[in-house]
């Protein structure tokens, strides 16, 4: 099929910044695109060919946008599977298929599915309300602290706490969870692995995250982690395996835990382009947005291997501030060596929202890392 300035039509369920990205990738090879967002302002309005309003959890919406394009693909997991279960059944191409998708939008079926394929994760238990962990906790069944996951619709660090006392379960939500042992690890790394509908596959070098300790969002992502490179093979052999037994066609984000020990468990995976991607825009020979539309076209996959050292920096909402965006001392940041600022269209501002991203590029990683440093010091996301 030509995909290149022709009549292929591509669909992206999600406006959000994930998408915006993909589409500067789609503009450079000129395919053109169709996506449906819930909002109006969705950052993905303004870069796309075709913008329709619509519910991703809605049967119907998803089904009739589907309907309208060639091939279909995710900028985020929290659609209607159902939906694209059928559009698969009448021959429209659904990348990451509707199988993975059902599997991964749920975090129990999801820790499951890695016992079963003898996948490493760290123990958990299933529950099917968070009041059955108080009495588990009360029968001596489980014992603190440990994660507490909701087992659906958790994004950017909602739906994820630690509990360290029963108090802690107090004003979550009583739905579908499950408690997962909580490991005591040295790094939390993630490697990004592509694969074509023909089979073949490639993966981005391992990178380091660090986090925000109270919103449990991602503040710094490293390229390349700096591990001992046989801890980063073991994580690429994990994450290639995960991969191939999900089957998946696009990119698979594999997050995991680096224990004391150096062995490497699987927390989750996201099948989409992922935040722990992008500094790859800017350091690799391919970014993890061209990759993925290569991925789910069934085109040759590109380099994945850096360029440079990059680390990201996440910008997000400050604590106190919500209303209409200012990125103040911006500027400021444009004048150090290596930095690019990604700034992701959304008007308002709330605290810890995901407003855009820094990459800072640089021979040196740590150096790189020293710039982030004040990047983030530098720039806050206020509102006016």
């Amino acid at each position: 099929m030509n995909y290149f300035s022709s009549n292929f039509k591509l669909g992206i369920l999600g406006g959000g910044q994930l998408g915006k990205m993909l589409l500067n990738d789609t503009r450079k090879f000129d395919i053109y695109t169709c996506v449906l967002d819930s909002s109006n302002e969705a950052p993905c309005k303004i870069a796309s060919n075709e913008f329709h309003l619509g519910d991703l959890m809605d049967f119907d919406a998803v089904y009739n946008f589907g309907k309208q394009v060639d091939v279909l693909t995710i900028e985020i997991e929290n659609v209607n599977v159902d939906a694209l279960e059928a559009l698969e059944k009448e021959g429209i191409k659904v990348y990451p298929a509707s199988k993975t998708l059902r599997t991964i939008q749920n975090k129990a079926r999801q820790k499951l599915f890695y016992t079963d394929n003898n996948l490493p994760t760290s123990p958990f238990t299933r529950f099917a309300y968070t009041t059955e962990v108080k009495e588990a906790i009360d029968h001596g069944s489980l014992t603190v602290p440990f994660v507490w996951k909701s087992a659906q619709f958790g994004y950017d660090g909602q739906g994820v706490k630690i509990v360290k006392s029963v108090s802690d379960l107090d004003g979550l939500p009583n739905v579908e969870c499950i408690a997962e042992e909580l490991v005591p690890f040295k790094n939390e790394l993630a490697v990004i692995v592509a694969r074509t509908l023909s089979g073949e596959s490639k993966n981005f070098p391992v990178v380091e995250m660090e986090f925000h300790p109270e919103a449990n969002q991602v503040e710094y992502v490293i390229c390349p982690a700096r591990i001992p490179e046989d801890v980063a093979q073991k994580a690429i052999d994990v994450a290639l395996r995960t991969s191939e037994a999900f089957n998946h066609v696009g990119l698979l984000a594999v997050e995991m835990f680096q224990t004391q020990n150096d062995e490497i468990l699987i927390n989750e995976v996201a099948p989409r382009p992922h935040n722990s991607g992008h500094q790859s825009i800017e350091a690799s020979y391919t970014s993890q947005f061209e990759q993925h539309l290569r991925a789910i076209l069934d085109l040759p996959l590109g380099r994945t291997d850096s360029k440079v050292g990059g680390v990201m920096v996440n910008l997000v909402g400050a604590e106190g501030y919500s209303g209409n965006v200012v990125y103040e001392n911006i500027s400021a940041i444009m004048g150090l060596d290596g930095v690019t600022p990604h700034i992701y269209g959304k008007k308002q501002t709330r605290p810890f929202r995901k407003m855009g991203h820094v990459t800072i590029v640089d021979q040196d990683i740590n150096m790189a890392r020293t710039i982030a440093e004040e990047v983030k010091s530098t720039i806050k996301v206020i509102s006016e």
